[in-house]
């Protein structure tokens, strides 16, 4: 894809088939390492949090997708499951595997030094498959959280070669219509090594494996002052990013609600994205929210998440490319910088509540849902019980 700037007259057009996936896992109780705090009306199983996840589309027009994880969202009939989200107004979206809540993935999953462990990991993600067939899935995502602590306990080319085989079982596994996308994050819950700590060796491996498996970028899964919006362009200089997963960070892997912490992050990212015209559903990049919710309110967390991504992608919209490319070419350094600026500090709340009014949903989504009363009846409603939360 190259730059380009859109030919419809009205500069915020694109939104109207811009969507985010939510994931499952944000409506469920969680915390940090000392604490979990718990709340009146969580989810206690899929189907009460795909209810939920229908609530911020039903609000904003901007979630038609719900990310599930398994085997946290494991039920009897995924085929019914599926059926129970579209009635929703949702549908199901990738499918992610876990690797890091059984005990035989203590030293590793795809890269253990036991072939049966091995094995089992590769099995898991035939499983994910078949979830995938059921729900009509297209996208299977593999964060591996496998490494190492101390140097010396294992070997690192090794555990490469392990992992290499290990993909391309599960890639040869996949369908035609189907992509494989791996993860990457600089540390956690290793600290020696983590096995694919970077998007290089992201890449690295989905190139081998084929032109089906692309790279997930996570904002939270880098070093300090890593610029983001580098990684984005390269990987879709390459055609390799399929996924992205917004949140925010202060220190690690925080997970805090996307531009909170960093708006202006926000804003030059999705300036890469729309330049290279990679918010558009043609484009193949899944965008969705990576977010535990700790002491906020899920719903209303969620819902102003995807109003913030709303935001930041209008002002990338807003960008005037023709005096961007003039500036640049003319080596006009602050003149350049000046078009970004304006764009960002535009105020697009205003556009935006606008073109919701037209669309029929509530020019304040936040306000709306808090009128709404849902969260009062589900805490009346779900009562009893095991609340979700990790591992669940």
């Amino acid at each position: 894809m190259t730059s380009s700037t859109p030919s419809h007259t009205d500069p915020l057009a694109d939104l109207d088939t811009f969507s985010i996936e939510v994931p499952s896992w944000a409506y469920g109780n969680s915390g940090t390492r000392f604490k979990v705090f718990t709340t009146q009306g969580t989810p206690r199983d899929p189907w009460e949090k795909i209810a939920d996840a229908g609530q911020v589309h039903a609000f904003t027009g901007l979630a038609p997708r719900v990310s599930i994880h398994i085997p946290w969202d494991a039920v009897d009939d995924f085929v019914e499951l599926a059926s129970y989200a579209r009635d929703l107004g949702v549908s199901i979206g990738s499918v992610n595997s876990n690797l890091f809540q059984d005990d035989d993935y203590r030293l590793g999953s795809l890269t253990n030094p036991d072939p049966g462990i091995r094995a089992k990991a590769v099995a898991h993600h035939r499983q994910c498959l078949e979830v995938m067939r059921a729900t009509g899935s297209k996208d299977l995502k593999i964060w591996l959280p496998d490494g190492t602590n101390y140097p010396g306990q294992d070997s690192l080319r090794d555990r490469q070669e392990r992992l290499a085989e290990s993909l391309r079982e599960i890639y040869d596994a996949t369908a035609e219509d189907e992509r494989l996308l791996l993860e990457y994050k600089i540390f956690e819950p290793y600290f020696y090594s983590m096995d694919v700590p970077d998007w290089g060796t992201s890449l690295l491996h989905c190139l081998a494996l084929g032109e089906r498996a692309k790279v997930i970028l996570d904002t939270g899964h880098h070093a300090p002052t890593t610029n983001i919006e580098f990684i984005v362009m390269q990987l879709l200089r390459a055609g390799r990013l399929g996924a992205f997963d917004f949140n925010s960070r202060n220190y690690g892997d925080d997970d805090l609600i996307v531009g909170s912490a960093d708006p202006f992050q926000l804003f030059r990212i999705m300036h890469e994205i729309v330049s290279q015209q990679a918010h558009l559903p043609e484009s193949g990049v899944n965008f969705m929210l990576d977010q535990c919710h700790n002491i906020e309110e899920k719903i209303p967390g969620q819902i102003r998440s995807v109003l913030n991504v709303q935001q930041a992608t209008a002002k990338a919209l807003l960008v005037d490319r023709e005096a961007l490319l003039a500036a640049q070419q003319a080596g006009d350094v602050l003149g350049a910088h000046g078009v970004l600026m304006d764009a960002y500090e535009t105020d697009v709340r205003g556009l935006l509540a606008d073109r919701r009014e037209a669309a029929g949903l509530p020019r304040d989504p936040l306000r709306a849902f808090a009128e709404s009363g849902y969260a009062a009846r589900v805490a009346a409603e779900r009562v009893g019980g095991t609340q979700a939360g990790w591992g669940a």
